[in-house]
């Protein structure tokens, strides 16, 4: 088979006085995610969909949070190591979509920053990422502002 579908999900708790670094970007916040790494739920989603597609372990398996190694790791390195990893199974992204689900911050005002850091970040046109913010209605603690959720789908295929 030459193409293949990863899946990827990611829930941080928000918190003050943490930078708010989502999809490779910094947005004006007061609360961020609070992660052993940057806590970049975003890229984090993003990493889980593509090592799965790829047959590979999972961010948790390749980076953990217990190795002092990736104690406030940039995310973008663990994506990119995650694309390194891919590629060295011959495996490329084609495109991605990405739904930020959380009462703030807002992430309209910030879709086409982070789809173009997202693009570069895994090398294709910034047309092949989507991104999309999603507020809860007032369910759930995400609903209250207390964290960000994410979910990713990539698709990857094969070089021959």
């Amino acid at each position: 088979m030459n193409i293949r579908v990863g899946l990827g999900t990611d829930i941080h708790r928000l918190e003050e006085g943490r930078p708010c670094i989502l999809g490779g970007i910094e947005l004006p916040h007061p609360k961020g995610p609070r992660g052993h790494s940057d806590g970049d739920a975003v890229l984090h989603a993003l990493t889980d969909a593509i090592t799965g597609a790829a047959g590979l372990d999972d961010i948790g398996t390749l980076f953990p949070d217990d190795d002092p190694q990736w104690k406030d790791a940039n995310s973008q390195e663990l994506l990119r190591e995650a694309v390194a990893l891919a590629a060295a199974k011959r495996w490329h992204v084609v495109n991605v979509d990405v739904v930020i689900n959380t009462e703030g911050p807002k992430i309209k005002p910030h879709r086409p920053a982070m789809r173009a850091s997202i693009a570069k970040l895994l090398g294709i046109d910034a047309d092949a990422v989507n991104v999309k913010g999603k507020t809860l209605e007032g369910l759930t603690e995400l609903s209250e502002g207390r964290a960000v959720s994410v979910q990713a789908v990539c698709l990857l295929q094969r070089a021959l």
